[in-house]
């Protein structure tokens, strides 16, 4: 027998439909027996399989990306990437591991802070000496071991902060002052820290997440679509005014026009795509990543990959990320109660749109935004960041329960 979480039944998303289903009372932390079975053991073992699967293929392509552009930016070391991607995963799924065994109420208690750091350290990029400028743009704190980003505090802030927010507010969240207001403050703070970085790409994922969080939560359908429309024209005025985003929009119509400068990135993708073929030339064969594709481990190594592995071997990632997602919107419609539920789809939901904005953006389907690719894409603390919110999901997923037969 196993035991149920802590929150009353009224907080329970639609589970599964089963014969005689008790009511769920309980908390993890009691040791009570239930007349309940986990509905895949102690984690969900398909969603665990995927995480592991697609950690393993992206460190194998960091460190075929990189080695070329390593060995000729840091004294011949081919290795530097690589060894650095291993030792950060390593971490990333030891921490993953703990969090899949931490009640997920006992991170619930810390969101409050947790959200409170994030936008105090969004905010403290712009300190002098604080803040590190790369390419243009304030976004990390170079911490000498590694640098750190706070807009991927910020996406995983906002989901446990209004999944919170949801439930204890959940009577009331068809009212305008509860169900849209405090999430349009939300938006407009947060958006304009990321703005102003700039970081447009990291905007739009947290503007969706908030307008995800909103729908789950019960905001009433008029109110949202107001929203939707005034949010597409604010992203519109946004990238007509800034002059970052007018360069933007013009490098992504034409590229060519823009060889020698913003251009060549794209462009050296579309050819990295397109040399892949069906089946690819090879695993750490690419030719676009001797120094023609601008570092090659980061945003555009799913161009890479494209190359390397071909287009057969790509749709296989893309399916795998399909999985993902499915598994984690399954495991949040299973979950014991609305907070669980709300935070598994809330962190599914940003996997997806990361996956989804990157993969358009190396296929040049939209403007570059500068956006990663969960898993692959090279960097130790969002690697972390990533493996902790999938430790989450397993833990919920611990909690989702169906009545024995």
């Amino acid at each position: 027998m196993n035991e149920a979480p802590n929150e009353v039944k009224q907080d329970a998303p639609r589970r599964r439909k089963a014969k005689k289903a008790p009511i769920v009372t309980k908390t993890p932390s009691e040791s009570k027996p239930a007349t309940l079975i986990r509905l895949r053991g102690e984690v969900d073992r398909p969603f665990l399989l995927l995480v592991i699967v697609l950690v393993a293929i992206g460190t194998t392509m960091v460190f075929s990306a990189s080695y070329a552009y390593a060995r000729e930016n840091y004294g011949g070391d081919s290795y530097y990437f690589a060894i650095r991607q291993i030792i950060w995963a390593v971490i990333a799924l030891f921490a993953m591991a703990v969090f899949t065994r931490v009640d997920y109420l006992v991170i619930k208690r810390f969101t409050l802070p947790f959200c409170l750091i994030s936008l105090a350290l969004l905010a403290a990029v712009w300190v002098p000496g604080v803040g590190t400028l790369v390419n243009g743009a304030r976004r990390w704190f170079n911490l000498g071991i590694m640098s750190l980003q706070p807009s991927e505090l910020i996406k995983a802030a906002v989901v446990l902060y209004f999944a919170d927010y949801i439930v204890r507010n959940r009577e009331n969240m068809h009212r305008f002052q509860v169900g849209v207001l405090p999430f349009g403050v939300a938006a407009v703070v947060i958006a304009g820290l990321l703005y102003l970085e700039p970081h447009l790409s990291g905007m739009v994922i947290v503007l969706v997440l908030i307008f995800l969080m909103m729908y789950l939560g019960g905001t009433r359908k008029l109110y949202l679509g107001a929203l939707l429309g005034l949010g597409a024209i604010g992203m519109a005025g946004i990238f007509a005014l800034s002059s970052h985003g007018r360069e933007r929009i013009e490098v992504w119509l034409h590229p060519e026009e823009y060889v020698r400068t913003s251009g060549w990135q794209p462009l050296q993708s579309l050819y990295a795509i397109g040399s892949g073929g069906l089946w690819g030339v090879g695993l750490g064969q690419s030719r676009q990543k001797q120094l023609y594709l601008p570092e090659p481990q980061n945003d555009y190594i799913f161009a890479i990959l494209c190359e390397e592995m071909g287009f057969v071997f790509a749709t296989f990632v893309l399916l795998l990320f399909l999985l993902l997602i499915w598994r984690g919107f399954y495991i949040a419609r299973n979950a014991p109660t609305q907070y669980a539920s709300l935070v598994a789809f809330g962190l599914t939901s940003q996997i997806a749109v990361q996956v989804f904005l990157n993969i358009a953006v190396v296929t040049n389907a939209i403007p570059s935004t500068g956006v990663s690719l969960p898993f692959f894409s090279y960097g130790g603390t969002s690697l972390l960041i990533c493996l902790v919110e999938m430790g989450i999901i397993l833990n919920i997923s611990r909690y989702s329960f169906l009545s024995e037969e």
